[in-house]
């Protein structure tokens, strides 16, 4: 059980209404809380938690259309995607309970202090190193709009300006990251052919691919809802087709691929994870043609050549600037 549930659960007396759980781990918390539904925008979260309960748990960038008595909002890692979230369930609950709950190294204590703008929050619990806070909504605000709250700018590349729409909680929210402008540079030859943007964020690789090499299908996947949904808003942008999956990693992705370009998810700090990098290197080879590619950048200190050699193949180091480098390998 993850703690933050465990502490939901220390207060259950709280929780017996129509409840909604928004951006909830994939544990239990669901089935001890029978009343309670489910909103996640982690596509493998939703997963495991709508084998298990069913039509409870849904998936998006919008809560369920149905009212709901009080909400818990997990707190998430960024804190623009934190306003909008508590913005948008505080504007369903005038004169009810919102609650927040998250870990003290996560920023729980700063983000309580968003729940002003609702009311008086109070701290209801501490314990397993999370707190949980409430506040009554005196102050409801207007529901806000995600897509007024999209960044945009603008990509000066060599076939011309490239539109790029970002939202709140995306990687990079609202500007090109050092990893991806340099693998824009490395894009030349990339096999035809049906090619998949792995872990595609706001669309920014797929969306230059596609222009680029028009005749291809492009395939756009991401874990994340927000960054499906700004992957969507950039395509469409620059008037360009193509399909965007959500899906928990590789194993999501179609096969008969000619190459797989991808810029994977990497988080360094409190919590690293290499795991959706590995599971591609591992599997890359089953989603692949036969001499189809994979072509990614990655931090320099990373030790993935080896990793992608025992999976694929001799792999190519094409570039190294900035701490980054662009990495070419061709399945056997």
């Amino acid at each position: 059980m993850d703690p933050r549930s465990e502490v939901i659960l220390r207060q259950a007396e709280l929780f017996g209404g129509n409840l909604l759980l928004a951006g909830l781990p994939a544990d239990d918390l669901l089935g001890r809380l029978p009343n309670a539904h489910g909103w996640s925008w982690h596509a493998g979260d939703h997963q495991r938690l709508q084998a298990r309960f069913g039509e409870r748990c849904l998936f998006g960038v919008t809560p369920p259309p149905q009212p709901f008595d009080a909400a818990v909002l997990f707190l998430p890692k960024s804190r623009e995607l934190s306003d909008y979230l508590l913005r948008t369930l505080a504007s369903r609950l005038a004169d009810k309970p919102l609650y927040l709950v998250g870990e003290k190294r996560g920023g729980i204590e700063r983000a309580a202090r968003q729940l002003e703008d609702f009311g008086t929050p109070r701290k209801l619990d501490s314990a397993r190193h999370c707190q949980l806070w409430q506040v009554t909504v005196s102050e409801a605000p207007d529901a806000p709009a995600l897509e007024a709250l999209a960044q945009r700018f603008t990509l000066d590349l060599p076939d011309g300006p490239l539109e790029i729409v970002s939202l709140p909680g995306v990687f990079s929210h609202g500007r090109l990251d050092r990893g991806s402008a340099l693998l824009l540079t490395q894009l030349d030859d990339v096999p035809r052919g049906r090619v998949l943007d792995f872990g595609c964020g706001a669309g920014v690789l797929g969306s230059a691919l596609k222009r680029r090499y028009p005749e291809s299908e492009l395939v756009l996947l991401d874990v994340d809802a927000f960054a499906v949904q700004a992957s969507r808003m950039t395509l469409a942008a620059n008037r360009l087709q193509a399909e965007v999956i959500a899906a928990d990693g590789i194993d999501g992705a179609p096969n008969n691929l000619a190459a797989i370009v991808s810029n994977p998810p990497f988080h360094q700090g409190v919590h690293t994870d290499y795991q959706a990098s590995e599971t591609l290197f591992q599997r890359a080879a089953s989603h692949l043609l036969p001499s189809g590619e994979l072509r990614l950048v990655a931090n320099a200190f990373l030790k993935y050549p080896a990793l992608i050699e025992a999976a694929l193949g001799p792999c190519q180091t094409l570039v190294e600037a900035d701490g980054f480098r662009i990495y070419r390998a061709k399945r056997r």
